[in-house]
């Protein structure tokens, strides 16, 4: 799976935490540092064959970055790759987003376990290294 940071905010302290747990519960992933562009996550994801993107976005942004991801998923033929994403989201912005597309959201206070969970669950286990 890959880890992003969409846009210019420069926190990344969850994504890594995500990225450090998902790692520890037997996943593979990649963790693409801050400032990637959705060009760039995409690429990133379509080049490692991922099954999983997550974005972690904290600038309120989200909507705007979730909907170029998934545009440019769907324009490279990968759809089916799984996102989701964490950070800071309005509740009112959760069904939007779920509309759109995204697996689900993970606002802060979220417990590791219920992201690894969520994986789990959400993809069967001859995908990847679930």
């Amino acid at each position: 799976m890959l880890i992003a940071k969409p846009g210019l905010d420069g926190h990344d302290r969850g994504a890594k935490v995500i990225a450090r747990a998902l790692r520890d519960a037997g996943m593979e992933v990649i963790y693409t540092g801050l400032r990637q562009t959705s060009d760039m996550i995409v690429s990133a994801a379509v080049q490692e064959d991922v099954d999983v993107v997550g974005l972690s976005i904290l600038s309120g942004a989200h909507l705007h970055y979730f909907e170029e991801v998934i545009g440019k998923l769907r324009a490279r033929g990968a759809e089916d790759i799984l996102l989701f994403g964490g950070g800071i989201v309005p509740d009112e912005d959760l069904p939007k987003l779920r509309e759109m597309g995204v697996a689900a959201i993970f606002t802060p206070g979220t417990s590791t376990q219920e992201v690894v969970k969520f994986l789990r669950e959400a993809l069967p286990e001859t995908k990847g290294a679930l």
